[in-house]
């Protein structure tokens, strides 16, 4: 493979808006380039490419020769037309610019596209030719679209004074219905000269414009049957790695739908767990009801054998009490003791009451009491207000005692 540095000189002037080359010369020209500078890249890793317009305002370098091809292609967006084209100062800027390359090992080529009239005499163009081949500079011409002037005998005379073993080659591109490109693709300035790599050169070069061959990924299989198996083969490991991607990622979806559908159930099995347990304190809140209830009943039953015992109705407390007994033993226990205590406090009060009947013992507890006077005519009218009370209480008690006889 050729180790080159390649500058391209492109025409850009007022006649690159014509359409005798479809879509339009300048168009067509850009396309040709784009396949150059992929055949020039793709043929050695290490070739590098530099592209310079020739018209406008003046010779302009693009990019220097490098080997990204993204930046090649990308200094073709954008650039005006208009002006006339000068050929000798584009190929001396160029010349300039691969004098300065940083490889010096690499062969000098200089590609010229001429799409417009050259006003420049054969002597001109003999004196830059001779220059280039003393430097040892290649020199290839692509000429199409005006040829009234005598542009191709002049042309003619560039290359003849530039030539050094059939290194620098020409080529005539008549107006037609063929891409620039397409005649291009099999001229020596794609498949060189001796180069038994050009072949995979201009594959590679129509695979980068677009796929212009028609073959799979862009390459010959009769010209490079490795390249093209190594490349299905790669299409295949790619497919089959995708479909692996999918299968797995359709897997954990299946597998997250699954693991929601137990968190639903999980938490179905928890709220009716919860319903279970307010339903528990529903019954036992009836329970405490009931207790409340027994407790209010066992209070109004003591309340009651309070005032019967107050009243004397012991009779009548028992006759409750046998009839509670029956129902409950620990509301009989209750009322028993509550009998028991009211006994207590009747056996007390007739005590009293024969105490303050007895007036000689009443009076001596009186007169020995610091500072009561038992004359005194309050505390005579209290002592007969108590006794009183003590016989009018003797008189009740006394029909009753004689109705149970």
């Amino acid at each position: 493979m050729v180790l080159e540095a390649t500058m391209i000189c492109i025409d850009n002037s007022e006649w690159m808006r014509n359409g005798d080359y479809s879509p339009s010369r300048f168009q067509a020209q850009a396309d040709a380039v784009n396949l150059i500078c992929g055949a020039k890249t793709q043929s050695n890793p290490e070739n590098t490419v530099g592209v310079l317009t020739m018209a406008g305002k003046g010779v302009r370098v693009l990019v220097t020769p490098t080997s990204d091809l993204g930046k090649i292609l990308a200094c073709m967006h954008g650039l005006e037309l208009g002006g006339e084209t000068n050929l000798t100062a584009g190929i001396q800027v160029a010349q300039l610019a691969l004098k300065h390359r940083q490889n010096k090992k690499q062969q000098q080529r200089i590609i010229v596209f001429v799409g417009s009239p050259l006003k420049y005499e054969k002597k001109v163009l003999e004196a830059i030719g001779r220059k280039l081949k003393k430097n040892s500079v290649a020199l290839d011409i692509v000429d199409f679209g005006e040829s009234d002037d005598g542009k191709p005998e002049k042309l003619e005379t560039l290359l003849a004074a530039v030539n050094n073993n059939d290194s620098s080659h020409i080529v005539h591109v008549p107006p037609g219905s063929n891409a620039l490109s397409d005649v291009l693709i099999s001229t020596p300035i794609f498949t060189g000269d001796g180069d038994g790599g050009s072949g995979f050169a201009a594959a590679a070069a129509a695979a980068a414009a677009g796929g212009m061959t028609g073959f799979d990924f862009g390459v010959d299989p009769n010209i490079d049957p490795e390249l093209a198996l190594a490349l299905r083969v790669s299409m295949e490991e790619e497919r089959a790695r995708q479909e692996a991607a999918a299968k797995k990622a359709a897997e954990e979806a299946a597998k997250q739908e699954k693991e929601g559908d137990q968190a639903s159930s999980s938490h179905d099995a928890t709220m009716a767990e919860q319903d279970s347990g307010s339903a528990l304190p529903a019954e036992d809140k009836r329970v405490n009801l009931m207790q409340d209830d027994d407790d209010a009943l066992l209070e109004q039953a003591l309340a009651l054998s309070m005032n019967d015992a107050k009243s004397g109705n012991v009779a009548i407390v028992d006759a409750d009490m046998s009839d509670s007994a029956t129902a409950d033993q620990d509301l009989a226990f209750a009322l028993q003791l509550s009998v028991q205590d009211s006994a207590k406090d009747l056996s007390t009060q007739s005590e009293m009451s024969e105490v303050l009947e007895d007036q000689s013992f009443v009076s001596s507890i009186l007169s020995s009491l610091p500072g009561v006077d038992p004359n005194d005519p309050s505390v005579k009218d209290l002592l007969a207000s108590l006794q009183g009370q003590s016989e009018q209480k003797k008189k009740e008690d006394k029909p009753e005692s004689e109705s149970d006889k």
